[in-house]
């Protein structure tokens, strides 16, 4: 296999939202990789992905690679195979589907304390991958889609680079700018954390609790939810949105070009901004007047309210509801652990997930 412009690890519905489209939507030349385990569904995807381009006339060519990113030194495997100047990782050992799942003790717990509940399955994955990068030693655009308001701080603590995630204060930002409140082309920057999503899935009247912050045409709006009636979000996760918010930055790092837009996590940062990406580099895109320690410190306190926080020295911290639902099942974890012992930690959090799973 020769190398790829992308590489996009992972075969559910998140990562084909992004190679269909990818292949509906670029403009030059590029070559895109999807990697899994399951060959069928890599078939499939590889398949569906170059009859959209053919459909689209577009002048994207997809291949697959098979591969259990589980399996040890599979990442570095996959590197080595494929040679990325972007890795897209999108594999998971928990699916997104939580959010809009009931019926036992796991997903109470999920819902009552919050997405960063299943952090330590998000990080896996993407941890193991992001090792594999710096072991490589050349430069490659590392977007993480796993959790990355949260995740993506876990991997610098770990000493690793990652440029950014995609979805989250992406899926706000762009459908704010598709309301009907504002008009056609205006400039809308959003800070949003991934806890502000979850009243757009509610109806207009019952909409309570934090807003992101939204500035159009450099004015900050002052009541977000009255501004933004019209818009309604899926109770499902919004990955016709969040798939395809990071499509536009992705063909631009693989091009080397520029673009602004929307991010979580970039640079290990928690929560979502506005962000430019110029020269391979992504930087925070701020409103005028907002410091880049003010957006920061904003995001950073929903998690330190209740959630999972990263200490300077290494340790993940939970607090708040989480904190007070994972005790009621493991104290242990929920003093929180050292990010050096993800692997070992994921492997006690699969053990409590699995048995609360079998609880009604």
């Amino acid at each position: 296999m020769t190398a790829c412009d992308i590489l996009v690890s992972g075969t559910g519905g998140f990562a084909a939202r992004i190679a269909f489209d990818i292949a509906a939507t670029a403009s030059t030349p590029v070559t895109i990789v999807i990697a899994g385990r399951n060959r069928g569904r890599l078939d499939w995807l590889r398949t569906a992905a170059n009859a959209r381009a053919s459909i689209f006339r577009r002048p994207a060519r997809f291949e697959s690679f098979a591969i259990d990113l589980l399996e040890p030194d599979a990442a570095a495997r996959l590197l080595t195979a494929t040679q990325p100047r972007v890795l897209v990782q999108a594999a998971s050992i928990q699916t997104s589907q939580v959010i809009a799942q009931t019926g036992n003790a796991w997903t109470r717990l999920v819902a009552e304390g919050g997405l960063s509940a299943t952090a330590v399955f998000q990080a896996l994955i993407s941890s193991r991958v992001a090792a594999a990068i710096t072991s490589a030693g050349r430069p490659i655009a590392f977007v993480n889609c796993g959790f990355p308001d949260v995740v993506n701080g876990m991997i610098t603590a770990q000493g690793h680079a990652v440029a950014c995630g995609m979805g989250n204060v992406a899926i706000l930002s762009n459908v704010f700018a598709g309301s009907a409140s504002v008009r056609p082309g205006a400039e809308v920057r959003t800070l949003a954390h991934y806890q502000t999503i979850g009243a757009w899935r509610r109806p207009p009247s019952e909409r309570t609790g934090p807003t992101p912050r939204v500035w159009v045409d450099g004015a900050e709006v002052e009541d977000v939810f009255s501004r933004f009636a019209d818009v309604q979000l899926t109770p499902e996760p919004a990955i016709e949105i969040s798939g395809a918010s990071g499509v536009p930055m992705m063909l631009a790092m693989a091009s080397g070009g520029e673009w602004r837009g929307h991010v979580p996590g970039p640079n290990g940062l928690p929560g979502g901004y506005p962000v430019r990406l110029s020269a391979g580099k992504v930087t925070l895109d701020l409103p005028a007047g907002v410091s880049a320690q003010e957006a920061i410190a904003w995001n950073r306190a929903f998690e330190e309210r209740n959630g999972l926080t990263v200490t300077p020295d290494g340790r993940a911290i939970y607090s708040g509801r989480l904190r007070d639902g994972i005790a009621a099942h493991d104290a242990g974890l929920a003093d929180g652990f050292a990010i050096a012992d993800l692997e070992s930690v994921c492997t006690k959090m699969l053990a409590l997930r699995d048995r609360l799973m079998a609880q009604p």
